[in-house]
């Protein structure tokens, strides 16, 4: 009898809903610059296959990004965790789940480029969106910002801002994993506290602080051996002269400077990077892909143990993607942000 799948004649079409850009954002991003749109999808090729998203993800990268890596009228940069219901691909089964940035889309049709498996032995009792998260993209962000370019030794001083984020708190709970003092910078009183719970040692609320120098200075009085660095601008510049002598900077981002519509411009800090002799990195994650398989491990392994909290924010609907993404740039989430469908 002959095998009849879900890709025979019978086949239903299948309708994705996309979010695109109308607009490049002006300032801030705003509603309007988003349009909801329903795409016919057609049936797989050979070597492709058919996703149904169930996590999405909103991240601070995609407001710089798509000015540089987008066309107006196009889809939403970003990744998902989606589940396999066609494939004509033998290395991706029905049933199956993948990591992808097939952007704001409910449904994709696409060959196996770019798509990576979720880690095979994930376990049933963890959600698949921390796939996005902590044991992904920002896990894997926090760990090489630490390792790889801050080169992180045990006993030294770290000052992480935008500490209660995505990337900002695995950031400092690695840096306690690894035997160091943690002081993290966050926007309420509410964040202050999350930080608080997982173990930082000195938090400081930078919109209430009287002065954000007197207050850093205070947190270490001895000065900071890294900084992590996810914000940027005025924060910045108070934090590069309480630098140690050779210092090392991690940029990571500049979430303060992403809705500008004139580029900021000083105070310059050459000085205090010549006479303190710092090294100041920027990084991108695709950097150290040929580590992800090992360090995914290494991050399952210490959420297991209880050492690594992962915190999140979800939004339910995918009509909601531009709401949460609008709330994340303006600090309403504590942990990842993520959009379950």
């Amino acid at each position: 009898m002959e095998n009849v799948s879900c890709c025979s004649k019978k086949r239903k079409m299948v309708q994705a809903k996309t979010w695109t850009l109308t607009k490049h954002f002006d300032g801030f991003p705003k509603k309007s610059d988003f349009e909801l749109k329903l795409e016919q999808l057609p049936e797989p090729k050979d070597g492709e296959v058919m996703l149904e998203a169930v996590f999405l993800s909103v991240d601070p990268y995609m407001r710089p990004f798509s000015r540089v890596r987008m066309n107006e009228g196009e889809v939403m940069i970003g990744a998902q965790v989606a589940k396999v219901i066609e494939s004509k691909n033998a290395a991706f089964a029905v049933g199956s789940h993948v990591m992808g940035y097939c952007g704001w889309r409910t449904h994709t049709v696409c060959d196996a480029t770019g798509l990576t498996p979720v880690m095979a032995d994930w376990p049933e009792d963890v959600s698949l969106s921390l796939a996005l998260g902590a044991i992904g993209a920002s896990g894997l962000t926090a760990l090489y910002g630490l390792e790889e370019v801050l080169g992180l030794q045990a006993g030294e001083t770290l000052l992480v801002n935008a500490a209660s984020g995505a990337v900002g708190s695995v950031v400092g709970q690695i840096a306690k994993i690894k035997g160091c003092r943690v002081v993290g910078s966050a926007g309420s009183d509410a964040k202050v506290a999350f930080l608080k719970e997982l173990g930082f040692d000195r938090t400081i609320n930078y919109k209430t602080v009287g002065s954000l120098d007197q207050a850093l200075r205070e947190a270490a009085p001895e000065g900071y051996d890294c900084y992590f660095e996810n914000v940027g601008g005025p924060f910045s510049s108070v934090a590069l002269p309480l630098m140690n002598d050779f210092g090392r900077i991690a940029v990571c981002g500049g979430i303060s400077l992403y809705n500008d519509t004139t580029p900021q411009t000083g105070p310059y800090q050459h000085l205090t990077i010549i006479y303190k002799q710092l090294k100041m990195e920027g990084f991108l994650l695709t950097r150290f892909e040929h580590k992800h398989p090992e360090s995914l491990k290494r991050l399952m392994a210490w959420m297991k143990e209880g050492k690594l909290q992962c915190r999140e924010h979800i939004t339910e609907g995918f009509e909601n993607m531009p709401a949460a993404f609008m709330g994340m740039l303006q600090g309403e989430n504590t942990g990842k942000a993520i959009i379950k469908v």
